[in-house]
């Protein structure tokens, strides 16, 4: 099973056995400053090796990042020197006055210099959904994910939870591990092997008083537990603080020291170019170790060109929803009945039906939304009070404005663009969370009826919901802001109302009342969920092909994955339309047709240099994010859409013609046939050559070209068109993306 590291920035490792796992964590923490602690900031500084660093030690790197720094001391006694980083970066984080940083950014040998930043946190049924139960052949041939450190860099983790038990496992961490364990006394196991906390330089203990940490964590590599529930079932879409760029690059930096074979990061923010953008650098240098990197693709949609961790050498994951519905039906006295969820599902609630008070039907955001004091002079007592989603407090917090207002229960409206993403709350007194049409309904019949009545219908766990897998409003959409030659997200899995371990009681407190020693989940929405997921399953794919490297894995993944939803139609967004390539990527991942692509498109880290001249950026800003000395001249820069990746995106103008080559890989039979299908997208003319690509033996290489022309072709309508590219044989088909972006 697989070992689970975490580091709270908290970072956990996770030895990854499916039900059983290895952790270690590493927290997150912040120095005060020097001279005048107000004046100083953290800055990450980016410097080129030593000619000896081979023989460096730890002091050595330490002292020679010092050598760059001022003499004189900070007034608070602290060090300057925060984080001496050996393998995430070439450099260090330090504290400096605005002028400092400046001065030093013109030291010979110092290639950049940025401020920190803080990243925010992008936060069952799931296993079953995806085909990942224990009776699957893909769980019985990875030997359920032995002998895989699975690395989760979040918010600590809650070691004692059953989620993290080592029962049955009884082999140690494998020889390659190297690192240890921080919790005084220790608490890791032969599941979680290590935690560590990065706090800015502290030795916290890697406890998670958030509860992201342990969420994601046993999303990614947690024992199965019997009946776990919420409440009386078993959310709310997560917001944390975050965390500070110098901290992960330290719970990067080390988890590529202890030898970790999956990196999960379920944190992020604005799309930045790459040679500010701490977590794509520190994951190139996972990629350039054989580390499989896992990131969430942000919760900042539906609104075009916010997705985040974008760079091409980490997995982008969107966040869809599975065909789980927790039940909470909403029965109106004109005897519509309208389906909604929460997971808190109360036994024997009313099923007289109660007046409906709406303080929106006065106009006014505070009151529509239940905001705080909001209802003060609104007489809700004994009532079924109308809100909706938005403003100024979260979902939970509404439910306890209506709780002290006197309300009996609550019906919670999506807003326009939650649309029919509804998240099942851990509410803390009976809830329906409905989407934004049922709201409409609902609202129509309130506001035109002179009594307004209803009740809701408590149904528990419902499976079958239509459609599923949607994908969710918050899920960040493409493209990307820094670099839209690459096609971003590249792939959606499980992340809206994702049942998992949390480290305290949630829902009414009247619940947990003599209760306190049971163990505790939670519900959360977020593509902290999904990215989790889909280490888990980068984990089993990296035991079932151990010499795949890390873009094979990618690869793999992305041209298996399914574009129709369980139904059998197209998976659709929010807004129950066609969710298209920027919310989907290459589709909703099939862990069991990913462990047999036939053909996988491949990528060296050395191939990311070109591309990265061929992004602008100067010879200075590719030696921050290669930690090499680079000199673009010397090489042929290549245009995104020239890399070897699995989706084609491609920019046209009029009249224009272009041809695009890829290179793919046999790891299916020894021989094999492959013919090309394709379905051009709108107003495009696409033809490829060969149309055939064969085979005689395994890791056979063979290279197509892709010709576009928008000459001669009808009128196209919109700004972007989408079409496929198959390579298909007798057992396997190996599907491409085809995005057009017109300019």
């Amino acid at each position: 099973m697989s070992h689970l590291l975490i580091l709270p920035l908290f970072f956990f490792f996770f030895f990854f056995f499916f039900h059983l796992s290895y952790s270690q964590i590493l927290p997150l923490n912040i120095l005060n400053s020097t001279i005048k602690a107000s004046s100083h900031e953290t800055y990450i500084i980016h410097v080129r090796k030593p000619n000896s660093v081979q023989t460096f030690n730890a002091e050595d790197h330490r002292n020679y990042h010092k050598s760059f720094l001022p003499t004189h001391s900070l007034t608070s006694g602290e060090p300057r020197l925060i984080y001496s980083y050996r393998t995430a970066i070439s450099g260090f984080a330090a504290k400096l006055t605005a002028d400092e940083a400046i001065a030093i950014e013109k030291l010979d040998g110092v290639l950049h210099t940025i401020p920190d930043r803080l990243l925010s946190l992008h936060t069952t049924h799931i296993s079953d959904f995806l085909n990942l139960h224990p009776k699957s052949c893909f769980m019985k041939d990875t030997n359920f994910g032995k002998g895989s450190i699975i690395g989760i860099l979040d918010t600590g983790i809650f070691p004692t939870h059953p989620s993290f038990k080592d029962t049955g496992i009884s082999h140690p961490p494998p020889n390659k591990w190297k690192g240890h364990c921080e919790f005084k006394p220790a608490m890791c196991n032969n599941k979680i092997i290590g935690a560590k906390s990065f706090v800015h330089g502290r030795k916290d203990p890697p406890f998670d008083s958030d509860g992201h940490g342990t969420h994601t964590a046993s999303i990614a590599a947690g024992w199965l537990v019997k009946n776990a529930g919420v409440l009386e079932t078993q959310g709310e879409r997560l917001q944390a603080n975050g965390c500070l760029a110098s901290d992960v690059l330290a719970g990067i930096d080390q988890a590529i020291s202890d030898g970790v074979d999956v990196l999960s990061i379920s944190l992020g923010s604005t799309a930045i170019p790459f040679y500010d953008d701490a977590v794509a650098i520190g994951a190139l240098a996972a990629i350039e170790r054989g580390i499989f990197v896992s990131s969430s693709g942000g919760n900042a949609g539906p609104v075009p060109a916010t997705v985040e961790n974008d760079a091409p050498w980490m997995l982008t994951v969107g966040a869809d929803s599975t065909d789980r519905s927790i039940r909470a039906t909403v029965l109106l006295g004109s005897g519509e009945e309208f389906n909604g969820q929460s997971s808190y599902q109360p036994v024997g609630f009313t099923s007289v039906l109660l007046p409906i008070a709406y303080p929106g039907a006065r106009g006014g955001s505070r009151a529509k939304t239940c905001s705080d004091g909001s209802l003060n002079r609104l007489n809700v007592r004994g009532k079924i009070v109308l809100c909706h989603t938005g403003g100024s407090n979260t979902s939970i917090e509404k439910g306890a404005v209506v709780t002290k207002a006197g309300g009996l229960a609550m019906i919670l409206v999506n807003d326009e663009m939650r649309r029919s993403t509804v998240e099942a709350g851990v509410h803390v007194l009976p809830t329906s969370a409905v989407g934004y049409s049922e709201g409409a309904r609902i609202v129509e019949y309130v506001t035109s009826t002179a009594n307004p009545t209803a009740t809701i219908h408590f149904k528990g766990t419902v499976y079958g919901a239509s459609p599923a897998p949607a994908v969710a409003d918050f899920s960040g959409r493409g493209p990307s802001a820094v670099n839209e030659g690459i096609l971003k997200p590249d792939i959606v899995g499980p992340g809206v109302n994702v049942a998992a371990a949390w480290p305290f009681p949630v829902g009414p407190p009247a619940l947990d009342a003599g209760n306190s020693t049971l163990p505790t989940f939670n519900i959360v929405s977020g593509s902290s969920a999904s990215a989790a997921v889909l280490a888990g399953v980068a984990s089993l794919l990296k035991l079932s092909h151990p010499d795949w490297s890390p873009a094979a894995i990618k690869s793999a993944m992305m041209t298996t994955a399914d574009l129709l939803d369980r139904d059998g139609g197209v998976i659709v967004d929010e807004t129950l339309g066609d969710a298209g390539y920027f919310a989907l990527g290459a589709g909703h991942v099939n862990p069991t047709r990913a462990d047999d692509p036939g053909l996988v498109y491949d990528l060296q880290p050395g191939d990311y240099v070109p591309y990265l001249c061929g992004l602008g950026y100067t010879d200075k800003q590719v030696s921050t994010i290669t930690r090499q000395s680079v000199e673009c001249s010397v090489f042929e820069a290549m245009v995104a859409e020239e890399l070897n990746y699995p989706s084609i995106s491609v920019a046209m103008g009029s009249n224009m013609e272009k041809t695009v080559m890829r290179t793919v890989r046999n790891v299916g039979e020894e021989e094999a046939v492959y013919s090309v299908q394709v379905r051009a997208p709108e107003g495009v003319e696409v033809t490829v050559y060969p149309e055939k690509l064969g085979f005689s033996e395994l890791k056979q290489n063979r290279s197509f070209n892709i010709y576009f022309s928008t000459g001669n072709v009808g009128e196209r309508r919109g700004t972007v068109a989408q079409g496929q590219l198959k390579w298909v044989s007798n057992k396997h088909i190996v599907r491409s993306p085809l995005l057009i972006s017109f300019v």
